[in-house]
C-alpha cells in the first residue's frame, strides 16, 4: 500500500515535482517542491489529514481565493491550492533565507532599532490586509521569514480559510487556531467575533518577545499560557530591557491590553506610535490588576478552563489552608542532588542548586545555580563550578536570582544573576539575605557583622541603608514588602522585628520555623512538624499582632528527613516549592 507521502506525489506529479519535506505545525506540513510550469521553487503545504477529513475541500478553496487577491510587499503571496486524492493543499513562493523564529533562537534578543522596524512593516502588512477584511489569526515568529532583512508574513487568511470551512466543527480536529504564547485573549477564551485588533495584541507579542527575549506570557503547557493570557498582566517590557525607549514601551502597554477596546484600533497606529518618539498613554496597566470590566467578562471563561484543565501546577494560598494534594502538584526532577528550591513570584521558574560530589568526599563537592520552567523539561545552568552554594532568592520583578557562596577562582560573597545573561555580579559579602520590591534592593546581614542589616542596591552594590539589629546569629529572614517588618529565624524559634531593629514578637513552634510574605504583604508561617504527621511541612498565618491565626494545615504530607523540607513561596501567585526530599531530590510546586 502506497504511503500518504506516495499518493501526494503521484497526485501531484503532473504540477509540482515534491523535493523534500521542510517542516511541520499544527496545521500543515511544508514540502519544498519544483513548480514544472514555471521552473521555480515553491513551498507546497498540506493540511494535516485529521484536519483535512472534517473540512469541506470545495469550502477551503473557496474561502482561501480572498487570500490569494492580497498585493503586499510584505505578504507572502499564495500561487496555487487545491484537493487532490483527498488532500488539502496551498503553495507559495519557497523564500532563501530564515523565519524570524530562526532568528529568536541563534540570538534571543534584537536589537531595538531592528525589532520596531520588523515590527512596523508587519504592521504595514496587516494593515493592507484588515483594510481588504482579512485577519491573519496566527502572527507568530515562525510566519514571519526574512528575506534579505525584510519581513514577509506567510500563511495570511489561512487560519480564517480553516475555520470558516470547518463552521462549528472545529472542535473535531483537537487544534486550535493561533499559537499559545501569541494568542489574544479574546482568541483564548473563542470568542465568535475576531477583529483587527486581535492581529494587532499578536504582533505586540512578537515584538515583546524581539525586545525582552521572551513572549509577554510563559508556561509549561498551552493550558497554563492560556491562563495567564486571560487573568494576568503583562509585565512591562523596560522592567526586562531598560534600553526599550518609553514610546515603544508604551505602544507594546497599550497594544497588549486584556480588552480589544483599550488596544490601537489598527495595525497602522501601533506603527505610528512605534516610530513616534512623543507617543505615550495614560491607559498603561501593566503589572496592575485587570479592570473590573475585564475581570466580569473573563471570569466564566477562567472558571471553565480551571474546571477543563483539573489540578494547576501552582496553589495560591487561599484565606483557609487546606492540605496541598497531589493532584495539585507538579513534579520536577532533576539530575544529581537538587536542593535549595526558589519559586519566581508568578510561580513560573523554580532556580534550585545542583550538587555533585567526586570520589574522594565533599572536598571535591561543586555546586551549580541551576533555573527550570515550571512543567517544562530543559533546565538552564546559570552558574557553574561553585561552592556552598545557599538558597538562592528572586527579586521582585522576577529578572534576578541573589545566591550566596563561592564561585571559582575564589571569589566569594553575595551574587546578583541576571536570568537572561547568567553574568554574576558580586553584590556584596557572604551572610544570610532577601530581596526587597523598593529600588531593587537586597537586605543582607553579614556573617561577620552580624548587628546590623545592609539595603544593598541589586544593580550596583551599593549600600543604601543599614539597620541595627538587636540580636544576632539569624539563619533565615524575608523582608515584608512595605519595608517595614522583617521575620528572621533566631535559634531554634522565630522573630519579628519592625524597621528600626526592634523584635516585636517572638514565635517558637515546630523544627526551623520560617515566615514568608505575600505580595500582599500577609505573613505566612511554615514549619516542620513529626506530631501532626510524620515529618510534615504545615503553613499557618501569622496576623499582624503576631498571633498564629487559625489552625495549622499541612502543605506536604510526608518528607523523607526533617532536615529536609526546604521550600519557596512564589510572592505573587502564592505558589510554592518543596524540597520533598526522597530519592530522587525532587521538586514540587
Amino acid at each position: 500500500m502506497a504511503t500518504p507521502l506516495e499518493r501526494l506525489t503521484a497526485a501531484l506529479a503532473d504540477r509540482y515535482r515534491i523535493e523534500r519535506e521542510l517542516g511541520a505545525g499544527g496545521m500543515a506540513t511544508v514540502y519544498l517542491a519544483q513548480d514544472l510550469k514555471h521552473d521555480r521553487k515553491v513551498a507546497l503545504k498540506v493540511l494535516r489529514p485529521e484536519l483535512a477529513a472534517v473540512l469541506g475541500a470545495d469550502r477551503f478553496v473557496q474561502e482561501i481565493k480572498t487570500t490569494a487577491a492580497l498585493q503586499h510587499p510584505h505578504i507572502l503571496p499564495l500561487f496555487d491550492s487545491g484537493t487532490v486524492d483527498g488532500f488539502l493543499y496551498y503553495v507559495m513562493p519557497f523564500i532563501e533565507g530564515e523565519t524570524l523564529r530562526d532568528k529568536l533562537n541563534r540570538e534571543t534578543q534584537l536589537g531595538v532599532d531592528q525589532a520596531v522596524k520588523i515590527a512596523t512593516e508587519v504592521a504595514d502588512a496587516l494593515d493592507y490586509a484588515h483594510r481588504h477584511g482579512v485577519i491573519h489569526r496566527d502572527i507568530k515568529p515562525e510566519n514571519i521569514l526574512l528575506h534579505d532583512g525584510r519581513p514577509m508574513v506567510a500563511d495570511f487568511g489561512i487560519a480564517l480559510a480553516v475555520s470558516a470551512a470547518a463552521g462549528g466543527r472545529m472542535t473535531e480536529t483537537g487544534l486550535s487556531l493561533g499559537t499559545p504564547h501569541y494568542m489574544s485573549p479574546e482568541q483564548a477564551t473563542a470568542e465568535k467575533e475576531i477583529t483587527a485588533r486581535s492581529d494587532v495584541y499578536s504582533l505586540a507579542s512578537v515584538l515583546y518577545e524581539m525586545l525582552a527575549g521572551e513572549p509577554p506570557h510563559s508556561g509549561g503547557s498551552a493550558q497554563a499560557i492560556i491562563m495567564k493570557i486571560i487573568a494576568e498582566p503583562v509585565q512591562a517590557v523596560t522592567k526586562l530591557r531598560k534600553s526599550v525607549p518609553p514610546n515603544v514601551a508604551a505602544a507594546l502597554a497599550k497594544a497588549l491590553e486584556k480588552l480589544p477596546a483599550d488596544r490601537f484600533d489598527s495595525a497602522a497606529k501601533l506603527a505610528e506610535a512605534l516610530g513616534n518618539p512623543a507617543f505615550t498613554t495614560s491607559t498603561v496597566r501593566l503589572g496592575g490588576p485587570p479592570t473590573r470590566a475585564y475581570r466580569r467578562r473573563t471570569l466564566a471563561a477562567v472558571l471553565l478552563l480551571g474546571a477543563v484543565l483539573g489540578g494547576l501546577a501552582v496553589r495560591a494560598l487561599a484565606g483557609g489552608a487546606t492540605p496541598l494534594g497531589e493532584s495539585g502538584r507538579e513534579q520536577l526532577t532533576f539530575n544529581g542532588l537538587a536542593s535549595r528550591p526558589a519559586i519566581a513570584p508568578n510561580g513560573d521558574f523554580v532556580a534550585y542548586v545542583e550538587t555533585s560530589c567526586g570520589h574522594a568526599g565533599l572536598s571535591l563537592c561543586r555546586s551549580s545555580l541551576v533555573m527550570q520552567e515550571v512543567g517544562g523539561t530543559q533546565p538552564r545552568v546559570l552558574l557553574s563550578d561553585a561552592t556552598n552554594l545557599e538558597t538562592p532568592r528572586w527579586s521582585y520583578d522576577g529578572r534576578t536570582v541573589v545566591v550566596a557562596g563561592e564561585l571559582s577562582q575564589g571569589r566569594e560573597g553575595l551574587f546578583a544573576v541576571p536570568r537572561l545573561t547568567g553574568t554574576p555580579q558580586r553584590i556584596g559579602p557572604l551572610g544570610v539575605y532577601d530581596t526587597h520590591p523598593k529600588g531593587d534592593t537586597v537586605m543582607l546581614i553579614p556573617e561577620r557583622a552580624p548587628g546590623v542589616a545592609l539595603i544593598i542596591a541589586m544593580g550596583s552594590g551599593v549600600v543604601v541603608d543599614s539597620i541595627p539589629l538587636r540580636f544576632a546569629g539569624a539563619s533565615d529572614v524575608s523582608w515584608a514588602p512595605d519595608g517595614r517588618r522583617v521575620a528572621a529565624r533566631v535559634g531554634g524559634g522565630l522573630q519579628i522585628f519592625d524597621r528600626d531593629g526592634h523584635p516585636t514578637d517572638s514565635i517558637s513552634i515546630g523544627v526551623r520555623p520560617v515566615v514568608r510574605w505575600n505580595l500582599a504583604g500577609t505573613a505566612v508561617l511554615f514549619f516542620v512538624s513529626n506530631t501532626v504527621r510524620e515529618d510534615a511541612l504545615l503553613q499557618a498565618r501569622v496576623g499582624r499582632d503576631g498571633r498564629i491565626g487559625g489552625p495549622a494545615a499541612v502543605v506536604v504530607g510526608r518528607l523523607a528527613t526533617l532536615y529536609r523540607g526546604r521550600f519557596d513561596i512564589a510572592r505573587t501567585s502564592g505558589a510554592l516549592a518543596v524540597e520533598t526530599g526522597d530519592a530522587n531530590s525532587d521538586l514540587w510546586s
